[in-house]
């Protein structure tokens, strides 16, 4: 990766331009073939200008930096132009990497020095490696940089992309719920995992009990289950066919963690597959998570903030005195699925490392809001066949399995001191909005806190689920569908927005539906230590 500029963003490098907040960006079209199967652009052309093909994006931009991303048709430099002016007067121009087949053409560019709190125009282009006078034309995006200081801060939540069968569908512009999430305007998009299905195939329609027919794109890595490299590169490439989620992603800053469908459903380290449609017995899935892992670095433009030296996706991000993101990642060292019945702590869903990580970091925060993004949610129990996939079993009574470690997690908070700490979570394909208290509770060594749900994005919606009582939660607000894969033609898609005023503190979750409108608001006052 190449040495970003060192020059800053002063009021002499860059014009003060106006923001264009709710503004539609023209978005360049993705290549010839783009719907069909054939979509995939050759590895190297020779002759005319490169192509952008998948659009922009730009991702974890906080602390004065930011990721920006996109992809090229053939070997290429892309090149990055950032503006405070949409007009582009007054440009600062980032050199970006050569990209390559090792990365399936696609480039993430570092930018540091940025402005706080502000919204940034960019424009990417790839000039060819052969001929510099060959340029594409430019793809352009925007993004707002996380605030260092006491100002509002608003963002959305949720997950699940393209699952149970439900894929890119034309005549709604791709994914329905991404129009009402654009309207939004918020700071940043968190997507909670499950960016794809990679072992959701799609066929080109599905009918519904009532007649109508839903219609997928579709390609030929979305035709089966993922194992190689190139399939899973081919989720995420299909996720972009969307016009409206490409759009979003361009217009907003995707702060991303994974789950389980980036390699295949309810996956464990060490896991060997047997019965499991579309794998061979005996697949390890050892050996599919490093090829699912490259496509998610290589797609989804993380940010280089993680501190785990195995290059997990779980990571701290501030956003000044009001609030912390932690991003956790409960997939790459989770510990197998069983009955969940286990009377010693293993490190659970986390690990040692990453537990003994959360915790001191979240000592050591001083913002009035924790807020902690589990992609997998605390109390809800989530079967796996005959085992369980989540943190809870179904056991009312003391701490078992992994709940020991949620459970030491909960009382080392009380005993640090912690205040306001908020859990958001997707994962269950419905919205909800749980209070757990020591009152109601089993295990007592915690202070009361919320855990909020919600999705999918664009997926089959199911739920809801059984609530364990060991920490005490009460569904004080659920919103599932009748019946279960409900498609999303029918409903049942939300995503949530978090909004901290500066003026109060207050943190307040709104929990939407897929038109954007409101099913369930929570305000929040914070607790002083």
């Amino acid at each position: 990766m190449p040495t970003p500029s060192r020059s800053p963003f002063t009021r002499r490098t860059l014009l003060r331009g106006s923001a264009v907040a709710g503004s539609g960006l023209a978005l360049a079209p993705l290549l010839d073939g783009a719907a069909s199967p054939a979509f995939a652009a050759p590895a190297h052309v020779r002759s005319g200008r490169p192509v952008l093909t998948h659009g922009v994006q730009a991702a974890d931009a906080v602390s004065g930096q930011a990721t920006l991303w996109s992809r090229a048709d053939r070997p290429a430099r892309l090149i990055a132009e950032i503006s405070r002016d949409a007009s582009f007067r007054r440009t600062r121009r980032v050199t970006g990497p050569v990209v390559t087949a090792d990365s399936d053409l696609t480039g993430r560019i570092p930018v540091r020095g940025l402005p706080s709190g502000e919204q940034l125009h960019y424009r990417i282009t790839a000039v060819d490696l052969d001929d510099h006078r060959l340029v594409s034309k430019p793809v352009e995006g925007r993004f707002r940089t996380g605030v260092t200081s006491r100002k509002d801060i608003s963002f959305l939540w949720s997950g699940d992309i393209a699952g149970q069968g439900w894929g890119v569908n034309p005549d709604l512009g791709g994914y329905r719920i991404a129009d009402a999430m654009r309207a939004a305007n918020a700071d940043f998009f968190l997507c909670s995992g499950d960016n794809c299905y990679a072992d959701g195939p799609v066929s080109e329609s599905v009918t519904l009990a009532d007649g109508r027919v839903w219609h997928n794109l579709v390609t030929e890595e979305k035709t089966h289950q993922a194992t190689t490299l190139a399939d899973y590169r081919g989720q995420y490439k299909y996720n972009l066919l969307a016009d409206n989620y490409r759009a979003l992603l361009a217009e907003t800053t995707l702060i991303a963690q994974w789950d389980d469908h980036e390699v295949l459903n309810n996956w464990y380290p060490g896991e060997i597959l047997e019965g499991v449609t579309g794998y061979p017995d005996g697949t390890a899935v050892d050996e599919l998570v490093p090829r699912a892992r490259q496509a998610f670095r290589e797609y989804v433009p993380v940010g280089d903030a993680s501190p785990d030296r195995l290059g997990r996706v779980y990571r701290k991000l501030s956003f000044g005195p009001l609030m912390d993101l932690f991003i956790l990642d409960m997939r790459t060292h989770k510990d197998p699925n069983t009955a969940d019945l286990e009377t010693s702590d293993d490190g659970g869903l986390l690990g040692e490392e990453q537990t003994g990580w959360l915790l001191r970091e979240v000592g050591r925060s001083r913002a009035t809001w924790k807020v902690i993004a589990n992609d997998l949610p605390l109390g809800l129990v989530v079967p796996d066949g005959d085992l369980q996939e989540s943190a809870s079993q179904g056991d009312d009574g003391a701490p078992l399995g992994r709940e020991l470690n949620i459970a030491h997690i909960l009382r080392s908070f009380q005993r640090m001191g912690v205040k306001n700490h908020v859990w958001l979570t997707a994962d269950v394909h419905y919205t909800a909005a749980h209070h757990y208290d020591p009152e109601r509770a089993a295990f007592t060594d915690f202070d009361p806190f919320w855990e909020f749900v919600s999705g999918p994005l664009n997926a089959g919606a199911f739920g809801p689920n059984t609530l364990d009582g060991t920490f005490g939660p009460e569904a004080v607000f659920v919103s599932a569908p009748p019946t279960q894969n409900y498609s999303p033609l029918e409903g049942a898609q939300f995503f949530g927005q978090v909004d901290i005023e500066a003026a109060t503190e207050q943190l307040t979750v709104t929990l939407r539906d897929v038109e954007g409108a409101a099913l369930f608001t929570k305000t929040l006052d914070p607790e002083r230590r």
